[in-house]
């Protein structure tokens, strides 16, 4: 069965870094495609960034220049780099993928979130 779990999460002062990490397990035989969405509170849950397996990225219009998905697909692992946050950055984040293995093709999965807290 697959698995995803985000990790990195924390508090930050605003103006400064964090980096996501979410790492996929299981018996995955590629990953299609893999992202990030965040939910604030009150709030729905918003596409932060996405990278196919081919490499192809895709931003939230207002994260472009602050935010950087990268992966590295011989750990199954992906990663969301933010930088100069904001405390409207505070979110809960989540790590999501299309994944097809091992008797299951293509299918969506979603971490269970990891909390980001940007201070004032």
């Amino acid at each position: 069965q697959v698995q995803l779990v985000e990790s990195g999460g924390g508090l930050v002062q605003a103006g400064g870094s964090l980096r996501l990490a979410c790492a996929a397990s299981g018996t995955i035989f590629v990953i299609n495609t893999m992202g990030w969405y965040r939910q604030a509170p009150g709030k729905q849950r918003e596409l932060v960034a996405s990278m196919t397996s081919a490499g192809t990225t895709e931003y939230t219009d207002s994260l472009k220049g602050r935010f950087t998905i990268s992966g590295d697909t011989a750990k199954n692992t992906w990663y969301l780099q933010m930088n100069s946050l904001k405390p409207e950055d505070t979110a809960v984040y989540y790590c999501n993928a299309r994944i097809t293995a091992l008797f299951h093709a293509d299918m969506e999965y979603w971490g269970k979130g990891t909390l980001v807290t940007v201070s004032s």
